[in-house]
């Protein structure tokens, strides 16, 4: 009989296929190939290969035949499925009023587990999407908002689409998706990203930065503007909870390539300043690799970077003072100093003797460098802020003048170790660390520079040590020029960072003289580049990026639903 019902379909299709101008008198055997969908498993893949071949043909039988393809697309056997998959794109190429019914069933086969016929799925996708672009994401869209208001929500369904749409869309281009497809994915795009996790946030901000909203100031403004609002909520922030701050974070992250001297970041400086670093004994700090505080102070540092002009700064900069101040060293007194750098130098201790004052600081570079170019970015909008206070002035430069001490010890190791490298070695993950670092602490000591300044200034520039593209540039210009100056000065020392305290003018010379003679300068460990150094993530290479792995997120106080 199956063979009987095949022959019937042949003959079938050659009737319609010889009818040309008069076959929409041939309803019947149209009628009989939808039919065949109930039949054998050869039966099922003719049918769908004939029901979209003709399909154009009988506008009378249109649902009829998409509800039997859809039926196929279905079926139990997964050769006859990815056949019918395949044959949808026919139905609605010359009808594109089709289109968006046919991308919704298309996405909703998204959710198959078996890759070969996801992939059919995706191409079918792919080639609707080039023929009609509008129609294609509106049936994308559609199925993405229902995977995620139904009673029984689709998370599959709504992720690999809006995958597909991150990495499919940007690869056609614009020679595909024009001008009223660009404006859809701008408009829908806004409202997945109120209701989304991790990745799909990440997916969402490539795809709108992609589009025309990430090509003008107006677009970047608004995007930051979007982001402030799901980064941060006044009357909802949690620092002790370690979710609200990796969403900050994350969320921030994606906010500040987007910053430009037309568009400043001042909205993120205020909530970090008022309500991240105001409570900054409260944030949380997981175990692991990761330092949360360190990232948060890296983050901020780049947001100074575009800071336009900023309410209050008197009270900003006095609450990025004090973060600051929880990594600069107290500064010894003299014979503490002494005994510290001699037990760095490996000197030997009498049993049972506390080696607390007899050991050097552990000098936080990462944190010392991101707080102090971020004082130094904001003392820009506000040059007299800083030096306001005399007393918190004074005790700021007598930490600072010591960090300048350790860091000149560093940075002096540091060079003889980098510029002694031979080319073979250069490369190593290794001299990267050692570059990163020299780059840090060189930062450090040139924002230390300024602020020792009478009146304190804040003209040099710096680009910060983990901000990749720039590190290897800046590294040798620094050289050069520290080359220059030691050539032009002969062989005279570089003068230590001092400052007068107003009371005792002669005390800081004599303070320098007797550092000069009695003191010797603080050498890091040899061998491999100090081991503090590498503890919570301070110094980072230049590969290293700044810890962006995905972590799940929360819904604003409400049951965890992977949600922001």
């Amino acid at each position: 009989m199956s063979a009987d019902n095949i022959e019937k379909l042949y003959q079938n299709y050659g009737i319609l296929a010889d009818a040309k101008d008069d076959i929409s008198k041939h309803e019947k055997e149209y009628l009989e190939i939808l039919a065949a969908v109930k039949g054998s498993d050869k039966e099922k893949r003719l049918a769908s290969q004939f029901i979209a071949k003709f399909f154009n043909s009988f506008p009378n039988l249109t649902d009829q035949a998409i509800e039997a393809q859809f039926d196929l697309c279905e079926d139990d056997d997964v050769a006859i499925r990815k056949q019918a998959i395949k044959d949808l794109p026919l139905m609605c190429k010359n009808n594109k009023e089709h289109t968006t019914r046919i991308a919704d069933i298309l996405a909703q086969l998204l959710q198959s587990e078996d890759a070969t016929e996801i992939n059919v799925v995706t191409n079918s996708l792919v080639t609707i999407l080039k023929n009609d672009p509008k129609g294609t994401l509106t049936g994308l869209f559609s199925q993405i908002h229902q995977s995620t208001d139904s009673e029984v929500p689709n998370e599959v369904v709504r992720e690999r689409c809006i995958k597909f749409l991150a990495t499919k869309v940007k690869q056609l281009g614009r020679d595909v998706i024009d001008k009223d497809a660009e404006d859809l994915i701008i408009s829908e795009g806004k409202k997945i990203l109120q209701d989304s996790v991790a990745e799909e946030f990440e997916h969402i901000m490539d795809l709108l930065t992609w589009s025309r909203l990430g090509k003008t100031p107006a677009g970047k403004k608004e995007m930051t503007q979007l982001i402030a609002a799901l980064a941060f909520t006044p009357g909802d922030w949690h620092p002790e909870d370690p979710e609200y701050v990796d969403r900050l974070i994350q969320c921030t992250q994606h906010a500040i390539p987007l910053f430009t001297n037309q568009v400043d970041s001042t909205q993120f400086v205020n909530i970090f300043c008022d309500h991240v670093l105001l409570r900054w004994n409260d944030i949380a700090t997981t175990g692991g690799g990761t330092d949360v505080k360190l990232d948060i102070l890296k983050t901020f540092a780049e947001l100074t970077e575009h800071c336009g002009d900023i309410e209050n700064p008197q009270d900003k900069i006095n609450i990025v003072y004090d973060v600051l101040m929880n990594y600069l060293p107290e500064a010894p007194i003299e014979n503490e100093e002494e005994n510290a750098v001699k037990g760095e130098e490996g000197e030997s201790k009498p049993e049972g003797e506390d080696t607390k004052s007899t050991s050097a600081p552990s000098l936080q570079f990462s944190h010392v460098e991101c707080a102090l170019f971020a004082i130094h970015s904001l003392c820009r909008k506000a040059p007299d802020a800083l030096g306001a206070d005399t007393a918190r002035l004074k005790t700021l430069r007598l930490r600072l003048q010591y960090t300048a001490r350790l860091t000149q010890g560093y940075i002096k190791k540091l060079k003889e170790v980098t510029q002694s490298k031979k080319s073979e070695d250069a490369n190593t993950e290794e001299n990267k660390l050692k570059i990163a670092a020299l780059k840090t602490t060189s930062n450090i000591n040139t924002l230390i520079r300024d602020i020792f300044r009478t009146p304190p200034s804040f003209k040099s520039k710096v680009h910060l040590s983990f901000q990749t593209k720039k590190v290897e540039k800046e590294i040798t210009t620094t050289s050069d020029t520290e080359d220059k100056d030691k050539s032009s000065s002969g062989s005279k020392r570089h003068r230590p960072i001092t400052f007068d305290n107003g009371e005792q003018k002669e005390a800081p010379e004599k303070r320098a003289r007797s550092g000069d003679r009695n003191l010797k300068m603080y050498t890091p460990p040899s061998g491999k580049y100090s081991s503090r150094l590498n503890n919570a993530g301070r110094f980072s290479g230049p590969n290293s990026g700044r810890g962006r792995g995905k972590r799940e997120f929360w819904n604003r106080g409400t049951p965890f639903r992977k949600r922001y």
